[in-house]
């Protein structure tokens, strides 16, 4: 049975995607049976895996009822995906009725058994798609930048977070906060790191050990429909992006087990 991860933060340009990338590279090169589901309007998700919306149902279709789940899975290059387009930021208007909260976690149980993993990529805000993704998740993965604005973005998140816990899931678990374009010669990083450790506290988890340095390789990825790890297997963003999956997962690099 499929670990259901979710990357989240309601700041954007925290690299959410790019790790949801990663993470689905590196897991499919260990020989796991990855799908990744992209819950953000703008698609980035689906783009970086090199996956096309056009003529085909997308993860909306999956919410409206237009098709099951697994009607919506595509075959990527790099592992199964499920699409997101624009139509999708009309969904918190279009879903009123009781029990929306729960759409992806019931569309989810009949899947789940096919796959090692299935990675979440959330919105940049707390919206009926964002929950969703904690309903249906084991873990969240709160990727975040060394920065004051992304530090509020999580102390926000954070009652989000507790509200799902005890409403929707109550077996949600935070798996840690990854630090990206991390440089540790900023007077800054370390300021944000030791607040960020305040919350890390308050929501009974960690910060992630691996952190990510800011890279040209990660940035060029997605132009080629590849995760940084399979696009410069060599960089020090794809080492440190290996590493991080080994720490979230419990797996180890090379293993195709």
């Amino acid at each position: 049975m499929a670990k259901i991860i979710a990357l989240t933060n309601q700041k954007g340009g925290v690299g959410k995607t790019t790790t949801c990338c990663a993470i689905c590279g590196g897991l499919a090169q260990m020989g796991k049976k990855v799908l990744a589901i992209d819950l953000d309007p703008q698609g980035n998700l689906s783009f970086s895996l090199g996956i096309d919306d056009e003529d085909a149902y997308t993860i909306y279709d999956v919410f409206k009822g237009n098709c099951d789940i697994s009607d919506a899975i595509q075959k990527g290059e790099i592992c199964d995906v499920i699409a997101s387009n624009i139509l999708l930021s009309g969904v918190e208007l279009e879903l009123t009725g009781v029990g929306r909260e729960y759409i992806l976690r019931e569309q989810m149980e009949t899947i789940r058994d096919e796959y090692d993993y299935i990675i979440l990529d959330t919105p940049p805000a707390l919206s009926v798609l964002t929950i969703n993704a904690y309903t249906a998740s084991d873990e969240l993965v709160i990727p975040m930048l060394c920065e004051i604005l992304s530090l509020q973005g999580i102390a926000q998140l954070k009652q989000t977070i507790f509200a799902v816990q005890r409403y929707y899931n109550k077996e949600l678990k935070v798996a840690g906060i990854l630090l990206n374009k991390y440089n540790p010669r900023l007077t800054l990083t370390k300021d944000v790191e030791d607040l960020a450790n305040v919350i890390a506290m308050q929501l009974d988890t960690k910060i992630f050990k691996s952190r990510i340095s800011a890279s040209v390789s990660i940035a060029e990825a997605p132009a080629h429909g590849e995760s940084v790890i399979t696009y410069s297997p060599k960089s020090k963003a794809a080492q440190e992006y290996l590493a991080f999956i080994c720490e979230l997962t419990g797996e180890k690099a090379g293993d195709k087990s």
